[in-house]
């Protein structure tokens, strides 16, 4: 490890966090963690990779919190949203959330900062709902 926290070798943490982006495809609850993490991979420091060892801790000890696909469910779409305003600390953007059900059984979720700066709360809201809806029209 070198000073101020940095890595010396970065390729390690930028794999970790690779495979774990791969793995939020069926894993939704280390979505928003991972997403985070990301944001610093072009210049790790320890505090991310440890952050990326804790996420993995977390899986190897909660290995049925994947998608389930429910036989049992009636086949009815449903859509939630929500986006909440201004939260990220860096580029004062909002940060936009949704997912899809088709049934009981979640099929599609996104969370991701939105484009530009919200001038309200009523504005992220918008542009929350008009991803949702755009996913909607285009997939199903």
């Amino acid at each position: 490890m070198g000073m101020d926290g940095m890595l010396e070798d970065v390729t390690v943490s930028q794999r970790l966090i690779g495979r774990l982006l791969y793995f939020t495809h069926t894993r939704l609850d280390i979505t928003f963690a991972i997403q985070h993490l990301s944001q610093f991979m072009q210049a790790p420091k320890k505090v991310h990779y440890e952050a990326a060892l804790q996420i993995v801790r977390y899986v190897r000890q909660h290995p049925g919190k994947g998608i389930f696909l429910l036989a049992s469910s009636k086949p009815v779409l449903n859509a939630y949203c929500d986006s909440d305003w201004a939260s990220c600390l860096m580029t004062c953007r909002s940060v936009t959330g949704y997912c899809i059900k088709l049934g009981d059984s979640l099929i599609c979720w996104k969370s991701k900062k939105q484009n530009t700066v919200s001038r309200s709360s009523a504005e992220a809201e918008n542009g929350c709902m008009a991803s949702i809806i755009a996913k909607l029209l285009v997939n199903y």
